[in-house]
């Protein structure tokens, strides 16, 4: 006849974890207190984000002149926008300012990292100088290359003219004003992205270099087939912040050229700009504002559904 063994007795420290009590020995209820935190971080978002791009929505189908009344116009600023022809020449120089002030800066910043990666004499200290033009503000950056930019008393013509350049019209020049804009964005920005591929590059694996040297590749082919793969998902964070910083960008451009000469680089955040506080039509500056935030929305969606596809993940 078997015996029944009784199961052993399980350790207190080992038992199930009992929920926390209060010193009367009643079970706390922390549901309850959720709302203390909660509560308060819901109104600042509130205030601070959801409120004012709801009234933006509320106000982008309202016609509205400060100085006048607010009458609902539904739609009617949405079609004059798409009909307004300086508006659609400031979305093509939003597109050409945003796509070379993207791929100069990634490119240039991709392969002053692989440059900084390297061991060589003084790498700390050129590192450093490298990064210095980030930490100053935009506007002070502008000012300084403001200067340097005057046809006749700026340092770039002079510069120029020591190689036997002729002078150049930098940001008075319709057709060269976005180009010398981007000059400016890609010197000031270029660091994060190096500094954002360096990250990248500091903790890659050295097992597939070595495999690679093994089986003979050369630096070119580790660089293609091995480097580049790695460091795609950091490129990628680097192209997601350069899209939206380039897209929003103002202050440069209208600290350097006020979206002259002309109009010839104005943005749409200039066109913006201009529309409600020197034409001082906030419903038509509103549709604008919706509108632009559906194209940074869409293209972040978009590069952000890449990143996730791409072949490896960060």
């Amino acid at each position: 006849m078997s015996q029944t063994t009784a199961p052993a007795a399980v350790p207190r420290d080992l038992a199930a974890p009992r929920a926390a009590t209060t010193p009367s020995g009643k079970p706390h209820d922390f549901s309850r207190k959720y709302w203390v935190f909660a509560v308060p971080a819901a109104v600042v978002i509130g205030a601070v984000i959801v409120f004012p791009w709801l009234f933006t929505v509320f106000m982008s189908v309202q016609d509205w002149k400060v100085g006048g009344g607010i009458d609902y116009v539904g739609m009617e600023n949405f079609r004059q926008l798409m009909a307004d022809t300086r508006f659609q020449e400031a979305m093509w120089h939003t597109l050409y300012f945003t796509v070379l002030g993207v791929a100069l800066p990634v490119v240039l910043g991709t392969a002053a990292a692989l440059v900084f990666h390297r061991e060589f004499p003084f790498r700390g200290f050129l590192r450093t100088v490298f990064v210095m033009p980030m930490m100053a503000t935009p506007v002070a950056v502008s000012l300084v290359w403001k200067m340097m930019f005057h046809p006749q008393l700026g340092v770039l013509n002079y510069l120029l003219s020591l190689v036997g350049i002729g002078p150049s019209e930098w940001v008075f020049n319709p057709n060269t004003v976005i180009p010398t804009l981007v000059l400016v964005e890609v010197w000031h920005w270029t660091p994060l992205v190096m500094l954002i591929v360096l990250g990248g590059l500091a903790g890659l694996p050295k097992e597939p270099y070595e495999s690679a040297v093994i089986d003979g590749a050369n630096g070119w082919h580790m660089f293609r087939y091995i480097t580049l793969p790695l460091l795609w998902p950091f490129i990628m964070i680097a192209l997601i912040i350069r899209t939206i910083d380039a897209l929003k960008a103002f202050d440069i451009i209208f600290v350097i050229s006020e979206g002259g000469p002309g109009t010839a680089s104005e943005t749409m955040n200039i066109f913006l700009y201009l529309q409600a506080f020197q034409f001082y039509k906030i419903g038509y500056a509103s549709a604008v504002v919706v509108i632009f935030f559906g194209i940074v929305v869409a293209l972040s969606l978009l590069l952000l559904y890449t990143r996730q596809k791409s072949k490896w993940n960060a």
